[in-house]
């Protein structure tokens, strides 16, 4: 493919990635930086926005089609581009992950993070350190993936009610709580009772407790 004639012609490029949009790799610069032929390719195939020229990867009407069809298209936007809160919230609402492509500044978005989170709260990973160490985030995450309890910051791996929400949504998660919560008594027996593995991950005392083993439904694992 890598030697494959490169397309010339607007028309034939327009018909090509109107069937395929990836087509654009093969076009012409010119043709890679023409809108027609880009914004039809990127409608098509949202990550045609790859193959496009840096002008149009900076053409805020074209990213904004490419991330409304699929959001993960925001990786190939321009770094202006990804510091804009329409389009990255955009992205966000067809593909949470798209939020990793997302600027610094937008990561510290709080109200942005929220709406990610809330999709998707595995994304805590991509927030700023100020706001994984925002309470209000952190228990939104924890409620929709418990194990994003990993992401959030070690004074809230040690707030009581957010490792409970976290241990509910996915026992393992008990592994990321603090030292002195893996040595809660009712939070391990919510997080044995989600998952009878999450056991390994108490403090020594606990493993040790026998009413918490008999409770155990070792078949939940």
């Amino acid at each position: 493919m890598k030697n494959q004639t490169l397309i010339t012609d607007k028309a034939i490029a327009l018909a090509a990635v109107k069937k395929n949009g990836t087509v654009l790799e093969y076009a012409s610069d010119e043709l890679k930086n023409d809108r027609d032929v880009v914004l039809a390719a990127v409608k098509n195939r949202s990550y045609a926005l790859e193959f496009a020229s840096d002008e149009l990867q900076s053409d805020r009407e074209i990213v904004l089609a490419a991330v409304t069809y699929f959001g993960d298209a925001l990786e190939f936007a321009s770094e202006e581009l990804k510091n804009d809160r329409e389009i990255v919230l955009a992205a966000v609402k067809t593909c949470s992950c798209a939020f990793k492509w997302a600027s610094k500044e937008l990561r510290n978005d709080r109200e942005l993070v929220i709406v990610v989170v809330k999709q998707n709260g595995t994304m805590l990973l991509y927030a700023s350190k100020e706001l994984k160490n925002d309470r209000e985030i952190v228990l939104v995450a924890v409620q929709i993936h418990g194990w994003a309890l990993v992401f959030a910051s070690e004074e809230l791996r040690n707030d009581r009610e957010i490792v409970i929400k976290a241990v509910k949504n996915c026992g393992n998660a008990l592994q990321y709580a603090s030292n002195a919560l893996r040595a809660d008594r009712e939070i391990v027996f919510v997080a044995v009772t989600k998952n009878s593995r999450a056991l390994q991950y108490a403090s020594e005392e606990l493993r040790a407790d026998e009413e918490i083993f008999k409770s155990v439904d070792w078949s939940r694992g």
